[in-house]
């Protein structure tokens, strides 16, 4: 069987989903059986093009028969699908985590009529962007899932997401208007939009012009996966959407800003003069962001600045331009996805368990649901890169690159890693300490606090579930996908052998460039 018939499928699939979940709009049960079943198969197709790229290459699709330049290609390579197949597991998990959550919250009969349909589409935009094998086409993924996530950002409609919708909104605009104006400098300056052969085309330009063309594309990307200092928008954006939405968007939406990155860099600007500044964009985001998170008193909050400042550990490995340092990024990439939506997962939880995200008012979390501790302390020592996690072998597979680099600046970038760990551990542990380990908050008067008082009243449930199966979807349906994300996380430390040769191959082919061209044009027509 060709592979290649199978790489628009993850864009196809989750829009018919989407329209056929539209059209179910009155049945739940409907819609949520669309989106299991499209958001699983999706998980197949994904495995399978993994599999393919990394065996024979990469897996094109020239859409409409129309062969590039002309048309639009769709390319799975080992990047791409790699990112892909990540992509949509996390994605799976969430959707099955916020199917349990409405289900105890609203009922198992009261359809979410625009959340699914808008879900999928997001799903879908962001498998577009992955796959995509020109500039524009990666334009519009952006696009699509920037549309469906203001609509998940401001789901319920009140006045904090409202606020937060708006000023995302804003900055996703911004970003969007650099990148179209700079897409618009790219086809005048080079007649194409395919990055296939605007790997040829850009070295003939003059640098001048070749250097204000990758600064404005790394401006509108970084924009979007949050680089410091283009990155305030975020910390007061994702907090307050309801938990799934918010996992989603800090596993996905900054990851594509960074894979668009890695992209770019690596095809169309491989001797970049821009190296030591993305190394100072790192040390900084890095810095900063973890700076951030040690001052918040709030758990989604200090979540969203450590989600700021390990995307300084990606842009580092690109910033390296090196072999080891190309597949130490794409190996905390795929780590941070998954753990950082286990962790925001993770944090709903805690929010329904002890009433509040405010470490202020949470406490004694361990003893009254000691399950509820492991699914927080595995991850949380996993960011942290506490050996022997996966996110202790990649912080170690980017220091060892930067190490081998030599520079001086590379050599700042490492102790930057080494304090943004500490200071990524401190933050974590004074999260579990606070929420999980010291006794429950006390209110001046003496009263118990929230966490004590919501341990004796049942759980809050629709009007047509009881509250022993609210109990039970509670425990189970919304507990299990971040229980998976978690074994997830712990596969990516046991299997991480095979993992690192998969990237080390996905990096040797970035820096080579040639199976990339000659997939897209055969030959490497220019």
């Amino acid at each position: 069987m060709n592979a290649s018939v199978l790489v628009p499928l993850p864009v196809v699939l989750p829009l018919f989903g989407a329209g056929l979940a539209l059209a179910l709009g009155r049945s739940a049960r409907a819609q949520r059986v669309v989106s299991v079943v499209v958001l699983g198969l999706m998980v197949v197709i994904a495995a399978v093009l993994l599999a393919r790229a990394d065996a024979d290459g990469p897996q094109v699709m020239h859409v409409g028969g129309w062969p590039a330049p002309i048309g639009i290609s769709l390319v799975a390579d080992r990047l791409s699908a790699l990112m892909l197949l990540v992509s949509v597991i996390v994605a799976l998990c969430v959707l099955l985590y916020s199917l349990s959550q409405g289900l105890v919250e609203y009922g198992p009969d009261i359809p979410l009529s625009i959340y699914h349909p808008t879900f999928l589409i997001l799903v879908a935009g962001v498998s577009n962007a992955f796959l995509s094998g020109d500039l524009f086409n990666l334009y519009v993924g952006f696009e699509i899932l920037l549309a469906a996530s203001y609509v998940l950002l401001t789901l319920g409609g009140t006045a904090d997401r409202i606020r937060a919708g708006s000023t995302y909104v804003v900055v996703s605009l911004a970003s969007s208007i650099v990148f179209l104006t700079a897409l618009a400098l790219v086809y005048a300056a080079t007649g194409t939009v395919s990055l296939a052969q605007l790997a040829g085309r850009l070295d003939e330009l003059p640098p001048s012009v070749a250097l204000l063309l990758q600064l404005m594309l790394l401006t509108a990307f970084a924009i979007k996966a949050a680089v410091f200092p283009l990155s305030a928008w975020l910390p007061d954006s994702y907090p307050t959407a309801p938990a799934p939405v918010t996992a989603v968007f800090a596993g996905l939406l900054t990851k594509v800003g960074v894979y668009a990155i890695i992209r770019t860099q690596t095809l169309l600007f491989p001797d970049s003069p821009l190296s030591d500044l993305l190394l100072w964009v790192a040390l900084l985001t890095m810095v900063i962001g973890i700076l951030g998170a040690v001052a918040q008193d709030d758990l989604k909050r200090m979540l969203s600045f450590t989600l700021v400042s390990h995307i300084g550990y990606m842009v580092f490995g690109v910033a390296l331009a090196s072999d080891d340092g190309l597949s130490g990024a794409i190996y905390y990439v795929v780590h941070h996805i998954v753990i950082q939506t286990n962790l925001f997962l993770v944090a709903g939880l805690i929010e329904r368990r002890g009433g509040s995200t405010s470490l202020e008012r949470l406490g004694g979390l361990a003893r009254l649901s000691p399950v509820l501790a492991l699914l927080f302390f595995v991850p949380a020592m996993n960011l942290a890169g506490i050996p022997p996690f996966s996110g202790f072998l990649g912080k170690l597979g980017l220091m060892q690159a930067g190490v081998d680099d030599g520079g001086w600046l590379a050599y700042v970038l490492v102790a930057g890693s080494v304090v943004t760990s500490l200071l990524t551990l401190y933050a974590m542990a004074k999260a579990w300490n606070r929420a999980f380990w010291q006794p429950p908050a006390v209110e001046p008067d003496g009263a118990a606090g929230p966490t004590t008082d919501l341990h004796r009243k049942p759980v809050r449930t629709g009007a047509q579930v009881s509250s022993k199966v609210a109990a039970v979807a509670l425990r189970a349906g919304m507990a299990g996908p971040a229980a998976v994300l978690l074994l997830v996380g712990v596969a990516m430390t046991v299997f991480a052998g095979p993992l690192f040769g998969l990237t080390d191959r996905a990096a040797a082919d970035l820096r080579e460039r040639t199976p990339y061209i000659e997939a897209v044009l055969p030959g490497g027509a220019p």
